[in-house]
């Protein structure tokens, strides 16, 4: 084997020129799929955080049947003891109890459907970014206050202004109808239009009130510090809190179209790069072909000698492996680097495009990811490409006779 390891690094060198084309063009893809993959995945993540962090949160505790079908009938007590387990927890950083309720907003003789959020102000900071998201005016502080925050586009379809009074009027727990006069304190801008238009954020003990409640709330929103850390957050919970009627949901099933829209885009990326992959292939499979084509008297003679084809088959693989491998590492250190580079150098989006993110509540920002598995990953694929693309090359070796081989010119 030393002796075929041997005889391979030498065929390799003795067309320098060849296999340095081949050599590049297999660096080349690897540089390129880690680059392309590593700003894709890194996108991905910022833009789940940012998305997860402006209100959904990581992790929700809910009745079961509430995701499917929202209803106030469908909630559960909260206390204070359930909270201290779960701040406890490794990898949580923030817990908040939430009611979520559908209902009517008046001013003067403008009426629009709402989605209203009792909060505890508090607490909420500590699970979402939704005080960031302000856009005019204060967040209130307390969460028994008569203070509201609404989403900056329903404010204008009220045609109301900051400071006014306005009524919401919704269904109570008992099935009967509660309404409350509430002053608007301030407005926010989240980047979803439907949310913005939508949105009411009241005090937790306001929303007890005007829905009757008592201590009763719809969702427990989670905040951990990974997204990594979902998962087994999601399966510590469950085991804690031991309660057939509750269910612990992770941002996957809450957000679930979410999910689906970043998966299929994710989807055309490895298309993408798997026709890159697939064009290096051609150019080791014309590199590899030519290399063994003219060496056919060489391959004869040998053969001729005593020397088993299986084993010229095996030098055959090994020259490919060494270009591949050459390729790979240098293509690997690059990628590295490139992508190091966008991490500490994130690339900003301006103009048009800028406001296209904007307005779905994604980043206009590319940032990159240095995870192991995407240098894995494009490695094993170049070298699973680079094996399959010898098949026929050896193949024509395996067959070769001896004075076929002599006489070929």
């Amino acid at each position: 084997m030393k002796l075929l390891l041997l005889l391979a690094w030498r065929n390799v060198w003795r067309n320098k020129r060849r296999s340095f084309i081949t050599l590049s063009a297999v660096a080349f893809a690897a540089l390129m799929a880690i680059a392309m993959r590593g700003i894709q995945l890194g996108t991905y993540a910022l833009n789940y955080k940012t998305i997860i962090e402006t209100f959904p949160g990581y992790i929700q505790i809910q009745k079961i049947g509430y995701k499917k079908n929202p209803s106030l009938n469908k909630a559960f007590v909260y206390s204070e003891n359930l909270e201290t387990k779960l701040i406890s927890m490794h990898g949580v950083t923030g817990s908040s109890p939430r009611i979520n309720a559908d209902g009517l907003v008046s001013f003067g003789d403008v009426s629009l459907g709402a989605a209203v959020f009792g909060i505890i102000p508090e607490k909420e900071k500590n699970v979402s970014t939704i005080f960031e998201k302000l856009n005019e005016g204060n967040f209130f502080w307390y969460d028994s206050t008569n203070e509201i925050v609404v989403g900056y586009k329903l404010l204008a379809n009220l045609d109301a202004k900051i400071g006014d009074e306005i009524v919401i009027l919704s269904q109570g727990y008992d099935g009967s109808l509660g309404n409350m006069k509430y002053k608007i304190s301030g407005t926010v801008k989240t980047g979803n239009t439907v949310f913005d238009a939508m949105a009411v954020f009241i005090g937790l003990k306001s929303a007890h009130q005007l829905l009757g409640m008592d201590t009763k709330v719809n969702t427990i929103a989670i905040k951990v510090s990974s997204l990594e850390k979902t998962n087994p957050v999601r399966n510590e919970i469950k085991s804690v809190i031991n309660n057939p009627e509750l269910v612990v949901l992770t941002w996957e099933e809450i957000m679930l179209e979410l999910k689906q829209s970043m998966e299929f885009d994710n989807v055309s990326g490895i298309f993408f790069l798997g026709i890159l992959i697939i064009i290096v292939a051609f150019g080791i499979l014309n590199t590899v072909l030519m290399s063994v084509t003219e060496r056919f008297r060489e391959f004869g003679v040998v053969l001729a000698i005593g020397m088993p084809q299986i084993n010229l088959v095996q030098v055959v693989y090994i020259e490919t492996f060494f270009i591949t491998l050459l390729g790979i590492l240098i293509g690997n250190i690059a990628g590295y680097f490139v992508n190091y580079y966008i991490v500490l150098n994130p690339i900003i989006l301006g103009g048009g495009l800028a406001e296209v993110y904007a307005e779905y509540n994604f980043v206009p920002r590319l940032e990159s990811s240095l995870d192991v598995m995407i240098f894995l990953n494009v490695s094993i694929s170049i070298i699973v490409i680079s094996i399959i693309s010898c098949f026929y090359p050896a193949y024509k070796t395996y067959k070769l006779e001896p004075l076929k081989g002599i006489r070929h010119t």
